[in-house]
């Protein structure tokens, strides 16, 4: 199967979707960072107890949000700042739109071994 592309627009289209979901995979992943690390301490005392509720609650949150980005062909590549790829064709290869959360449009693109530091406008 090949990997899905998107055009500026489309890419564009999907952005008010992840304003809303990046945050919330961000906040989830630190949940499960920090509730992995009381559990460990608790786990001495009394096996992990309530803190292993909220650490599963926030791996199912991310499970469910990394899953929505993988079904639309969209790459997280920094959760922490928001960071996402969209596979793009240009001129007869494959290019990467580049995104990061708290940029207006998709604007800048890069190519696919250049990672973020050689973003190059649209």
């Amino acid at each position: 199967m090949s990997e899905r592309t998107f055009s500026p627009a489309e890419a564009n289209a999907e952005l008010d979707d992840l304003r809303e979901r990046l945050p919330r995979l961000r906040a989830a992943r630190h949940e499960l960072i920090e509730t992995s690390e009381r559990i460990s301490e608790a786990v001495g005392v009394d096996g992990g107890g309530v803190e292993g509720s909220a650490w599963f609650r926030a791996q199912q949150t991310l499970e469910a949000e990394v899953r929505w980005l993988a079904d639309r062909g969209i790459l997280l590549r920094d959760p922490e700042s928001g960071l996402v790829d969209f596979p793009h064709e240009l001129e007869g290869r494959t290019v990467y739109l580049c995104w990061k959360l708290g940029e207006g449009d998709i604007g800048y693109y890069h190519e696919v071994h250049a990672g973020y530091g050689g973003r190059r406008p649209l």
